[in-house]
């Protein structure tokens, strides 16, 4: 793990981007998952509470990676987020502290594994669409992290370099004191903008007579 430096702190986006890089790596599950074209941010939970929100992936495009979509008659796309080199980003994974942080080991590497299974197998920057009417979890939510819990035992049995999930051992209050501050990416929610208006109707006009 990095060293304390008072004058940077913990960046938990850049440690958690070489953490999932490794992941990818060594999951041949995840294999179609381009790490590029993921941005990795942070965000605050808004309440310091043991439930709610801990992580969360959003896809950047529609169904079947579609740029765009049709409600009620209008044309949106989600708005593009891209990188320093300009690089369009697909998908934006984001952890929420300190909630993230003050779970449990295991319970932080089948989370991070929960999120990066919802990528598409095609990545194209829709969510990987399961069987049934629970399309991003199938029938049961407990199989799926249950599933995912033995994604991270396969993980772990690689033999990762420690130093890179070490931080994952602290909770926030520890990771906080030791590295004096812990910041990241931020990332607003992308918004859907309009691209192409409804069809005005035209007004009919009756023509008085006699």
């Amino acid at each position: 793990m990095a060293k304390r430096n008072p004058h940077s702190g913990f960046d938990f986006s850049g440690s958690m981007r070489l953490l999932v890089a490794d992941m990818i790596d060594r999951s041949p599950e995840l294999k179609h998952i381009d790490l590029s074209r993921i941005a990795v941010a942070v965000a605050q939970a808004r309440k310091d509470v043991p439930y709610g929100i801990f992580a969360s992936l959003t896809p950047l495009r529609f169904e079947g990676g579609a740029e765009v979509t049709k409600r009620r008659g209008r044309t949106y796309r989600v708005q593009r987020l891209a990188d320093e080199r300009g690089r369009e980003m697909l998908y934006i994974l984001t952890f929420y502290l300190p909630r993230f942080m003050d779970m449990d080991f295991q319970e932080k590497l089948i989370t991070i594994f929960h999120e990066l299974w919802h990528v598409s197998p095609k990545f194209d920057g829709d969510i990987r669409r399961l069987p049934g009417r629970c399309y991003a979890h199938s029938h049961s939510q407990k199989e799926y992290d249950e599933q995912m819990g033995v994604l991270a035992n396969k993980y772990l049995m690689t033999a990762p370099l420690r130093s890179l999930y070490q931080f994952l051992e602290l909770d926030f209050a520890q990771l906080h004191q030791q590295f004096g501050r812990v910041y990241g990416i931020k990332i607003p929610r992308p918004k859907m903008e309009l691209v192409e208006p409804a069809p005005t109707k035209a007004k009919s006009r009756r023509r008085k007579t006699g």
